[in-house]
């Protein structure tokens, strides 16, 4: 063999393993002659048939876009991601929600983002994002500009191709100074901001964020205990969802995958000793919300002006999802001049950043609006209306389907909540009373469960009685249990969840929330034993102090995927002021604790009731003392 031919084999063997491997076209010379003639960049090619498009992101942020094949398996993903972004991927675990991923694929839908974990004998929440080339990875992700992930609204996809054509026009993206996330403006072709884009790792102590807030991998606990690294993204696409008839005003949002070189990436630390930012191509997963054009925020201005009817709605939506963070610079304010918006008043309300809703148990949320004359006047008909056909399992199921990745304590505080929202409203609770029974108190130095968390606790307790937990049960068997769906009447829920082995918890002393930012991952777990009438399990339920490893049960299922299941985010924190958890509970314990918690939430709306006639009747009184 001549050595010219040898030399042009070595070269060409490995271009055509990767196109094999990653179905890679000669995409760049049409994204050339598109941006040249700013015309439509052709879509990516559908996946042949029997083939799925999946997104894989590893905890450090790198995302490969691949096509899968009936017969691949969680090694095929790996071996693939190995060849393209050179990542090692011994001792890794591909996961999907909950589930860690082995054998079987097939239940991984179109359009999927998988998680390339590291198992915790291997994690360094050190290792920098060693994303390729941009020239390299152009041949190995044929992956367009901006791709949704799942299914998406017409609006929403028009909004993608108006950033696609601005992008390819030349337009680049403005990155947005506040907040503790990387998050940018995307314009279209007139240079107007159309969409807000927010990459998973880019959030506040994910690996790539660029404002020094970092430490901790994807899938870790974050900046609120019960929400993970990475998983604030799907969040946020959940909030519009469940915005049924755009009710809350809540701005179009879908997740997507978006190439650009605007966005970070951390490097290790240069000759200098300051990390290094290289602005290369590179593909993130990310949220993608529409842009509303506002004058302030409702932290700017005072709220008497605000509509009765929009603060009703947002606080409505807010109860539902259990928002954590629904402070005033969250709800976007539009001045309507010489018209008037949809309730007959000149100001109009959006809701954004809905990120840190939903979250895997009940902690203390955050509803600004408590405060707001508005939440204290009761429902209109119409939202009442509104509540009584709002449908907890239903919702539960539509997420489910849009967003697979949603793990099911998330879901289950959706049901949780909504049936709460439901109960209060029938009782005649206002708004501001219902916020304040799941809001938590401060007594001294010490934080006291929210009334909805003492019902909780109540129902769990009773959970216990009915079946008490026994360690010796064999994980997994509760895989194939379904429910009778009149079993819990309107609200029946079918969940296949695996047990988890760790039930209970020990009340921790209290801390400054704010410290718990900037607490060192290596902390122990200070428990103080004066609290512990808040545990409502025995002793011998209780779970060690944990770390921040990914502590991972897994039980094989038939089809030979494993599902994991990852301890909730709270439990891998040293310290944990969960009173009740959601879930650690089988199906069959949930059901039951359902249906004990209808029965004595009642009795707690009861009080609720009369002790808030009572305030009534003594502002009245006092207001009359001249």
């Amino acid at each position: 063999m001549s050595p010219n031919l040898e030399s042009s084999l070595k070269t060409q063997v490995p271009a055509l393993l990767l196109r094999r491997l990653f179905g890679a076209g000669a995409r760049r010379d049409e994204t050339a002659a598109a941006k040249q003639h700013q015309m439509p960049m052709p879509s990516p090619p559908p996946p042949p048939a029997g083939r799925r498009r999946v997104f894989v992101q590893t905890e450090s942020g790198c995302v490969l876009g691949m096509d899968l094949d009936r017969g691949d398996n969680a090694h095929t993903v790996k071996r693939r991601l190995q060849l393209a972004l050179n990542v090692p991927t011994g001792g890794t675990s591909l996961t999907f929600g909950d589930r860690v991923l082995e054998n079987d694929l097939s239940s991984i839908r179109r359009d999927s983002p998988l998680l390339l974990t590291r198992d915790s004998i291997h994690r360094s929440c050190s290792t920098p994002c060693l994303c390729p080339a941009s020239a390299d990875f152009e041949h190995k992700d044929s992956s367009g500009l901006v791709e949704i992930l799942g299914s998406s609204s017409t609006s929403v996809r028009r909004l993608v191709d108006d950033v696609a054509t601005g992008i390819r026009g030349g337009l680049d993206p403005v990155p947005i100074d506040s907040g503790l996330g990387g998050s940018y403006y995307f314009r279209d072709l007139g240079g107007d901001r159309v969409a807000i884009v927010k990459p998973t790792d880019e959030e506040p102590f994910a690996p790539n964020n660029p404002k020094g807030f970092t430490g901790r991998a994807l899938g870790q606990p974050g900046l609120k205990k019960s929400v993970r690294v990475g998983e604030t993204g799907f969040r946020e696409v959940a909030a519009y969802l469940l915005d049924h008839e755009n009710f809350a005003n809540v701005p179009a949002t879908a997740l997507v995958k978006i190439t650009h070189s605007v966005f970070n990436i951390n490097r290790p630390m240069n000759n200098g000793g300051a990390p290094a930012h290289d602005h290369q191509t590179t593909s993130k997963i990310a949220s993608f919300q529409q842009f509303i054009a506002h004058d302030f925020d409702a932290s700017d201005h005072g709220t008497s002006s605000f509509p009765v009817a929009a603060v009703h709605r947002i606080g409505i939506l807010d109860i539902r999802i259990f928002n954590t963070d629904r402070h005033g610079g969250n709800v976007l304010v539009r001045k309507l001049d010489g018209g008037t918006g949809r309730f007959g008043c000149q100001t109009e309300l959006f809701p954004i950043d809905h990120g840190l809703c939903l979250p895997e148990n009940l902690e203390d949320p955050y509803f600004e609006w408590i405060h707001w004359a508005q939440a204290s006047i009761p429902f209109s008909e119409e939202e009442l209306e509104y509540i009584r056909n709002l449908d907890p399992v239903r919702d539960a199921a539509m997420l489910r389907r849009e967003l697979p990745m949603i793990r099911e304590a998330c879901l289950r505080v959706l049901i949780l909540c909504t049936i709460f929202l439901k109960e209060a409203a029938t009782f005649g609770l206002c708004l501001a009373e219902i916020g304040e029974m799941m809001t938590r108190e401060f007594r001294g130095m010490e934080e006291e469960p929210s009334k909805l968390e003492l019902v909780c606790m109540k129902a769990r307790k009773k959970v216990d009685e009915w079946e008490p937990f026994s360690p010796d049960v064999e994980q997994g068997e509760d895989m194939g249990f379904q429910f009778s769906m009149d079993a819990l009447g309107g609200y029946s829920d079918v969940i296949r969840s695996p047990r988890f082995h760790c039930s209970g918890i020990k009340g921790s002393s209290f801390r400054n929330p704010l410290s718990k930012l900037v607490e060192s991952m290596d902390e122990d777990n200070d428990v103080d034993e004066d609290r512990k009438e808040f545990s409502m399990h025995s002793s011998h339920h209780r779970i060690p102090s944990a770390d921040f490893s990914p502590s991972v049960y897994r039980t094989t299922s038939l089809n030979g995927s494993v599902h994991a299941v990852n301890r909730s985010a709270d439990e891998q924190l040293p310290s944990s002021m969960c009173f009740v958890r959601l879930s650690d509970m089988s199906a069959e314990e949930w059901h039951v604790f359902v249906e004990k918690f209808q029965e004595l939430l009642n009795e707690a709306l009861d009080e609720c009731k009369a002790a808030g006639a009572q305030r009534m009747k003594q502002r009245l009184g006092t207001s009359c003392k001249f």
